[in-house]
């Protein structure tokens, strides 16, 4: 029975040995895949902020690893077939002890016959010796079993190695898991910081985006606004304007996904540069550029002038009768060769789109030499027919001879083209007079010249360019007349005849003021009495009171302007010539007003 414990403690000795042994490999394997998986997850992103912490403690971990599995499986093996020897020991001298203790039975046996005495004896002494022989083979046994538990132990501090091993490669592994978590936060800070920083960089580069849409909006206002005025401005110009502006739109096209503003503005300055500097730069004129003088009192002095001339000759001679002929150049055809032969003159080449006292000098010697007034008288004796009453209700006719002076006054002009000839143009200067007399360009004169726009003031842009003409012969010989006759009907329908009015049935074609204009508009209901603040471009009728107001209208002119309660006229056959007259709004020799529907 003893015998049988012992064995089975032996035997489970060595189970508990080859468990531990098994434990052992598999510990040994529980590690080496725990530190596969730490080398995967290290590696696990190529190129994360932890690589670098990575790589460096990935060695130090092989190296521990490898070795604590070294160590381990060397004294493990060693411990094991140590423990495995001893065993096999025990075995074979608990085989010799069941075979000696077999031995006594089989003496016993043949031994039967023997005395009892002899037999007792000998029994009893074996009986002493086997029990000590016995305790001596298990002492053997279980210091052979205690050396296998020595074995276990060193299995367990093999065990406690591989724990050691374990605990430092999961240290290690913290360690470096620690270290990459800290590049990690390192990292993430630093990408962190630099989206904060590129944020602020997005906001700045917002406000200033919207700072520059703002300043674009600005500039883009003003460039369409300038573009405004020049187109305005250049409307209907020389072709080589136009050319420009088509080049810069063509320009502006082109480049209008980048930028496109500020070449827009750079070429509208260079533009308005351009035309300032050219001839077309008189379209500019109209503007008080700080001088105190524009090209409207250039010309209203320029007109007053020639006026005090012919008012000069008047009062230089003593005269019966005075025939005046003739007519004065076209102002814009005399500002065309003032503006071609200013800025293009090779020795002193002027901008026009100013005015100066030296500009206005030049502006006269042309203006002078477009213009010329002659005058001459003649004494001529006549056979004349009076009538007189004879004192009895008849009337008596007497021839009688009278002698009478002769005043003839005579305007003669010279036309754009003559002055080309005789300022010796070349081709260019040529076409550039000719692009800036363009019928195109009519209200851009208009401006110029009497600060006129609007369809209402054609008729009297037109009246106003013939300020100064005497004798009224165009406007009569236009009518079909074959000599002088009283003109200033004449004028008016010439005017606007000019315009296309009498065309268009705005302004009937009348030479008499009582028998054909005054009922025309009266029948059209386009009649307003003397109480009426006209507007430019309404025909005003008179009624002298020379020999005393009669209820018919004997004068026409066109209103100009109304200003300060006064009415500004243009009046043809105005001490027979075209001139510009003002007189107080509900003046008792105003008649009446046709207002034509333009």
């Amino acid at each position: 029975m003893g015998k049988g414990i012992k064995t089975r403690v032996a035997e489970k000795g060595i189970k508990a040995i080859d468990k531990a042994a098994v434990a052992s490999e598999r510990m040994k394997e529980a590690y080496i895949r725990t530190k596969d998986k730490a080398e995967h997850g290290m590696y696990a992103e190529e190129g994360s902020p932890g690589e670098y912490a990575s790589d460096r403690f990935s060695a130090g971990v092989d190296n521990v690893a490898h070795e604590a599995v070294h160590q381990f499986d060397k004294q493990g093996r060693k411990g094991v077939q140590t423990t495995k020897e001893n065993i096999s020991k025990v075995k074979e001298k608990i085989q010799k002890r069941k075979a000696a203790a077999e031995q006594p039975k089989k003496q016993a046996a043949r031994q039967a016959g023997q005395s009892t005495t002899r037999w007792s004896g000998r029994q009893a002494a074996d009986t002493v010796s086997e029990p000590a022989k016995a305790v001596r083979q298990e002492r053997g046994a279980i210091k052979t079993l205690d050396r296998g538990k020595k074995g276990i132990k060193t299995v367990d501090r093999g065990r406690k190695t591989i724990k050691q091993a374990s605990s430092t490669a999961k240290g290690t592994i913290k360690t470096t898991s620690k270290s990459i978590k800290t590049a990690e936060k390192t990292a993430k800070a630093s990408i962190k910081t630099s989206q904060q920083a590129a944020k602020a960089a997005q906001r700045t580069a917002q406000a200033t985006a919207r700072a520059a849409r703002a300043a674009i909006h600005a500039a883009r206002a003003a460039a369409i606004a300038t573009a405004h005025a020049i187109k305005a401005a250049a409307k209907a110009t020389a072709a080589a304007v136009k050319a420009i502006i088509a080049a810069t739109k063509a320009l502006i096209a082109a480049i209008a996904a980048g930028g496109w503003i500020v070449v827009l503005i750079i070429v509208v300055i260079c533009l308005i540069g351009m035309i300032i500097g050219s001839c077309f730069g008189i379209f500019f004129s109209g503007e008080d550029s700080g001088t105190g003088q524009t090209m409207q009192t250039a010309v209203q002095e320029i007109n007053t002038d020639y006026q005090e001339n012919l008012d000069e000759i008047k009062a230089s001679h003593s005269y019966d009768v005075l025939e005046m002929t003739g007519s004065r150049a076209v102002w814009k055809e005399v500002l065309a060769v003032y503006a071609v032969k200013t800025t293009t003159d090779p020795d002193n080449a002027q901008e026009v789109a100013t005015m100066d006292d030296e500009k206005l000098e030049l502006l006269k010697d042309i203006f002078w030499q477009m213009n010329e007034i002659s005058s001459s008288t003649s004494t001529q004796t006549e056979t004349v027919i009076e009538t007189s009453d004879d004192g009895n209700g008849n009337i008596v006719e007497t021839e009688t001879t009278v002698t009478q002076t002769y005043l003839y006054i005579t305007v003669s002009h010279k036309t754009a083209e003559e002055m080309a000839g005789q300022f010796g143009f070349n081709e260019d200067q040529r076409e550039q007079m000719a692009e800036l007399l363009a019928d195109e360009n009519n209200s851009l004169w208009s401006q110029v010249l009497y600060g006129i726009t609007g369809g209402d003031g054609e008729i009297v842009t037109v009246a106003l360019s013939q300020v100064g003409n005497v004798g009224g012969e165009p406007y009569w010989s236009w009518y079909g007349f074959g000599s002088r006759v009283e003109w200033c009907a004449c004028f008016v329908s010439w005017c606007a005849n000019e315009c296309g009015y009498i065309e268009a049935g705005v302004i009937p074609k009348f030479a008499a003021c009582a028998s054909q204009g005054v009922p025309w508009f009266q029948e059209r209901g386009l009649w307003q009495d003397n109480s009426y603040e006209p507007r430019p471009g309404d025909i005003i009728f008179f009624d002298w009171n020379d020999g005393g107001q009669d209820g018919q209208s004997d004068h026409v002119g066109i209103v100009e302007k109304v200003e300060n309660g006064r009415v500004y006229t243009v009046e043809g056959n105005s001490g027979d010539s075209v001139r510009q007259n003002s007189y107080p709004i509900g003046y008792y020799e105003i008649y009446g007003y046709g207002t034509p529907a333009y």
